[in-house]
């Protein structure tokens, strides 16, 4: 598999030399100071591009975009999404005439992953990402106030949740907010609480079925660019797989994905297989969903998580966590090859360690949250040794 780094661009922490020595052949990027339904021209492409590959000793080349977001008036099915649906396409031939191939998206409503913590302790002073599902609650039933938030929490979690208001100082209800649009790097939209309520009610009435309507949309009008110009577009998963504040969320199980396949049948729509956002779902029989959704599977996220019966869960060690990442791994390789016996020219599935644990000299550097140096390095070499093993006893490609 081909081991790629996402990387936020010049102004990123992690320099493109470090990512080399981690040991990485491909860069995952974005054009993250484009604003969402705003055409990627050949100018900003080729310009990141080439700023990736300028170091002939370093060999590295723009992999995979992630993302190429989806604008919010597409998601919410509003007004005339024709110039917006346009915008994406020229984007998909823009990006295919720079040689850039692959594009990572995603469907989530006005939040992308989301987190309640960016620094539980682990021992030893390392941090880790976590969702707490009291704090969450808290913020959405005390703080954020959503109408008809309580019935959708369980009555054990609510009353810790109002144990953890009444504790809670204003700067801990303001660093919660922080937290919970974390998720959102680059050039995004932040609200308050007055304006995540208005973004918030701009989807109601969009439930699930509203919702996948208006995705099937979206891949009716793109994939077939995307095919013809030769890019395989590939959805990550929803991050965590639960509705969140009201919001429907439509890439969460295996039913999610069998629906994405074939609500527009091609190889240009694809999966991004994100082990840590499908792990953190307690019905999600993540090794299992690798094998069927093989062929679908153009981009992986190999990353662990750890759950709890309230729906709480933290990013694990990548080999230490709920899912059996021997298992997604084997799934992977033996995807690998059927497509290199079959003939499949770019066989490689492109990987990248994804949400490490803020270690050693990393502890406040100041990188984005779930993104710090040596705890994805640590990932990489971690899977990197499985990869091999598994390759090696299986006379698997690598």
């Amino acid at each position: 598999m081909e081991q790629t780094w996402r990387w936020f661009g010049p102004d990123d922490r992690i320099q493109l030399p470090q990512i080399r020595q981690a040991g990485a052949s491909g860069i995952v990027t974005a054009l993250h100071h484009i604003p969402y339904g705003v055409v990627w021209s050949v100018e900003e492409i080729s310009r990141r591009r080439d700023m990736i590959s300028a170091d002939a000793e370093l060999a590295l080349r723009w992999s995979v975009v992630e993302s190429l977001p989806v604008a919010e008036p597409i998601k919410l099915g509003e007004g005339n999404l024709q110039p917006l649906f346009e915008n994406y396409r020229q984007s998909l031939r823009n990006l295919a005439a720079c040689g850039v191939t692959t594009v990572c998206y995603n469907f989530m409503a006005v939040l992308d992953w989301t987190r309640t913590e960016l620094g539980y302790r682990l021992p030893g002073g390392g941090t880790a990402l976590r969702f707490d599902a009291d704090a969450y609650a808290a913020f959405d039933c005390y703080i954020l106030e959503r109408p008809g938030a309580e019935d959708d929490h369980a009555g054990d979690v609510l009353d810790r949740a109002r144990a953890w208001v009444k504790r809670a100082s204003e700067a801990d209800k303001s660093r919660l907010l922080a937290t919970i649009m974390a998720g959102l790097p680059g050039v995004f939209d932040r609200y308050d609480v007055p304006g995540l309520r208005k973004v918030l009610d701009r989807f109601r009435g969009i439930g699930r079925e509203e919702l996948r309507a208006n995705y099937a949309r979206f891949l009716r009008e793109v994939v077939p660019t995307a095919e013809e110009v030769g890019v395989n577009l590939c959805v990550h998963p929803d991050d965590p797989p639960r509705d969140l504040f009201g919001l429907p969320r439509i890439v969460s199980s295996a039913d999610d994905l069998q629906f994405i396949v074939e609500a527009c049948p091609s190889k240009a729509n694809g999966i991004t297989f994100c082990t840590g956002a499908l792990g953190a779902g307690a019905a999600n029989d993540v090794p299992a969903m690798a094998a069927r959704f093989a062929p679908y599977i153009h981009f992986a996220h190999l990353r662990n998580v750890k759950k709890s019966p309230d729906g709480s869960f933290m990013e694990a060690d990548h080999l230490a966590g709920d899912v059996d990442m021997v298992a997604v791994v084997t799934a992977l390789l033996k995807e690998q090859a059927r497509r290199k016996h079959t003939g499949v020219s770019s066989w490689r599935i492109p990987f990248r360690p994804d949400h490490g644990h803020e270690l050693l000299d990393d502890i406040g550097r100041g990188t984005h949250p779930g993104y710090p140096l040596i705890g994805r390095l640590r990932g990489m070499a971690e899977i990197r040794g499985v990869m091999t093993a598994i390759a090696a006893v299986n006379k698997l490609p690598v």
